[in-house]
């Protein structure tokens, strides 16, 4: 008995090609995926699911658009958008086979959603609908992969990134407020400095966050200004004049985004200054989780020889050799994927330059490090949230300890002795290891009773005056 071919041929216009069976792509997607072994990595979880998701919708919503405009006819676009909707939820998700690296323009994952999405178009309809001719009328790959960027990153900051940002803010105000009144010996240059109360130190890590989620928000916005509807170089070349006003209309009913044209498709086609902006601030965010992540740690350190100030929730053994060892794991991991974060940067500042003439030709590489640093944010914030701020203890009775026997405080006599006598007394103190009160007692002229009042903490962590 012959053995049945498990694969079929499908013609592009440079020939015949074999492509599985099975597969919903056709010739372009096949060429490309022999084309392209590079990294294996792909558009779909955890890294670019939501960019396959924007294709979905923007092949629904340009479907929409052609048939208001007389463009395609209602049974063909109403197969598009039922198609369309499938990509959106993923339920073709191994149909996008393609690696990342591949033409800078993403002309290959153009047409591989063009190809999947007219091959569901046509079993449905029993007839034939062309990838290229209705999937993609009105459309380049030119604006149709920038488009993507802006919808995928609108989908994951508005639905991930931002709501993760809300509740570590949340989180931090909340350990806040619970700890006002707990004071701690305040540390610059990583030194013993003046007091400060738990809840200041961490109103400092709240205003870093809330100031970032204001500039996110604003880098965000400047997504919802889409480039479909410039074609190949900006002209609009093959498509309606009014297909850009129709397509927004069409997406921001099926997104909830409010989108509009973008005022110039010539800077949108050939930059991406925007995705730019939108991850140079989800990198200034990931600066300010690692200072936090920091300070936690540093925090932390001990428990016997470092600052002991604060107790992480133990959450998992530290060491394969030393029994009992607990380490501060979540910090160490928030770390990490700032530092990755930072690396993503530099990819899409490397990549943005790349917009030669009419066309950025680094495309698919900007949305996969935008959207993998949008989510490793996203990520990373919960669990910073929920098994670290929420659960940390502090170690009182150490940070008391630390507090009355530091002869910083010594600070606070200044505008009565000033700084040389203070320096002395403070020296004093250091060398023989007493306590600052018992040496400034010895060398001024001022009464215990005022010495208690001056140099007690809880009046150290607000303006002498």
């Amino acid at each position: 008995m012959k053995k049945a071919q498990n694969f079929r041929v499908e013609k592009d216009s440079l020939g015949d090609v074999k492509v599985p069976i099975d597969a919903l792509w056709g010739a372009q997607t096949q060429r490309a995926l022999q084309n392209f072994p590079i990294s294996g990595i792909k558009f779909k979880f955890p890294f670019g699911r939501s960019f396959i998701k924007a294709m979905g919708a923007i092949k629904y919503s340009a479907a929409v658009a052609n048939q208001d405009l007389g463009l395609i006819s209602a049974k063909k676009s109403n197969a598009i958008k039922n198609a369309s909707r499938l990509v959106m939820k993923g339920d073709v998700d191994d149909h996008f086979p393609l690696d990342i690296f591949q033409t800078g323009s993403g002309t290959s994952t153009n047409m591989n959603a063009n190809e999947v999405i007219a091959n569901l178009a046509s079993q449905k309809i029993k007839s034939a609908i062309c990838p290229n001719d209705e999937v993609n009328r009105s459309q380049s790959s030119n604006d149709t992969i920038p488009t993507a960027i802006c919808i995928s990153a609108l989908y994951d900051m508005e639905e991930f990134l931002l709501p993760s940002l809300d509740l570590l803010i949340k989180e931090i105000d909340l350990k806040s407020k619970s700890l006002k009144g707990k004071l701690k010996t305040g540390r610059t240059h990583l030194m013993d400095a003046m007091p400060i109360d738990f809840s200041q130190e961490l109103s400092g890590w709240s205003a870093q966050l809330k100031s970032s989620k204001e500039i996110l928000s604003q880098a965000n916005k400047r997504m919802l200004l889409l480039p479909q509807g410039g074609t190949a170089i900006g002209t609009g070349v093959n498509s309606h004049k009014e297909f850009p006003k129709y397509f927004c209309n069409a997406m921001e009913k099926i997104t909830g985004f409010k989108v509009k044209p973008a005022p110039n498709f010539f800077q949108s086609l050939s930059s991406q200054d925007n995705s730019s902006e939108l991850s140079s601030a989800v990198k200034n965010l990931s600066l300010i989780l690692m200072k936090i992540s920091n300070d936690i740690r540093w925090m932390n350190s001990g428990p016997l020889t470092g600052l002991a100030d604060i107790e992480l929730e133990a959450l998992q053994p530290g060491s394969s050799i030393m029994p009992g060892k607990v380490n501060p794991v979540i910090p160490e991991a928030v770390s990490m994927a700032c530092a990755d974060v930072i690396g993503n940067d530099l990819t899409i500042s490397i990549g943005v330059q790349s917009g030669n003439f009419q066309l950025n030709v680094m495309l698919p590489v900007i949305a996969y490090n935008l959207l993998k640093s949008i989510n490793l944010m996203g990520n990373c914030m919960p669990l910073l949230a929920k098994k670290c701020i929420k659960t940390f203890k502090i170690n009182e009775k150490n940070s008391s300890q630390n507090l009355h026997r530091n002869p910083i405080l010594v600070t606070a006599l200044n505008p009565i002795i000033g700084y040389k006598k203070a320096a002395e007394i403070a020296k004093k103190a250091y060398k023989e290891k007493r306590a600052i009160i018992d040496v400034a007692e010895e060398m001024t002229t001022i009464e215990r009773k005022e010495l208690e009042s001056l140099l007690d903490p809880k009046n150290l962590i607000k303006p002498y005056f």
